[in-house]
C-alpha cells in the first residue's frame, strides 16, 4: 500500500428542516463520484425521534433505502392513471433490508422511534446538483387531491 495514497476528505452535511422550516433531522455525503466529485453516490439522512422528511419526488433518480439506525415509516405514493396511490414500508435496523425505490415516486420519511433514525441511501444515478427540477416537492393533501406537478 501506497502511504501517500491515504487522505481525508470533507464529508459534507447540512441540517435539514421540513416545509414549515422546523428541523427534522440532518443529511451527510458519504461518497462522491470519482470522476468530477460533484455527483453524490451515497448519503445518509437522519431524522429526528415523531419526524417527518418529504413528500418529495425524484424525476430522474431511483432510490435504495437501508435502515443503520433506528425505525423508519417510508410512505410511497405511486400516480397509477391520474391518481396518487400510497403503499407504507419499515425499515429498521434490527431487521436490515433494502428498499427500492423507482423514479417518479413520491416518498415521505417519518421517524416511527424513540431514538434518531438513520437511512442510508444509494440513488441510482447519483445526485446530480446541476439537475434543475429533479426534485418535485408534495404535501400530503397535494397528493390525496391528485394534483401533478
Amino acid at each position: 500500500m501506497d502511504i501517500d495514497k491515504l487522505h481525508l476528505e470533507p464529508a459534507k452535511k447540512v441540517k435539514t428542516s421540513d416545509h414549515r422550516g422546523i428541523e427534522n433531522g440532518w443529511l451527510m455525503e458519504l461518497y462522491k463520484d470519482k470522476d468530477t466529485g460533484q455527483k453524490t453516490e451515497a448519503y445518509l439522512t437522519a431524522a429526528l425521534p415523531g419526524a417527518f422528511k418529504g413528500y418529495h419526488l425524484h424525476r430522474v433518480r431511483a432510490a435504495r433505502y437501508v435502515a443503520v439506525k433506528g425505525r423508519m415509516k417510508i410512505t410511497c405514493y405511486e400516480n397509477q392513471g391520474g391518481k396518487w396511490k400510497p403503499s407504507e414500508y419499515i425499515l429498521s435496523a434490527d431487521n436490515p433490508q433494502r428498499l427500492f425505490i423507482p423514479k417518479n415516486v413520491a416518498t415521505g420519511l417519518e421517524n416511527i422511534g424513540s431514538e434518531e433514525a438513520w437511512l442510508i441511501n444509494y440513488p441510482d444515478p447519483a445526485y446530480d446538483p446541476s439537475l434543475k427540477d429533479e426534485q418535485v416537492e408534495y404535501t400530503r393533501e397535494e397528493l390525496e387531491r391528485g394534483i401533478v406537478k
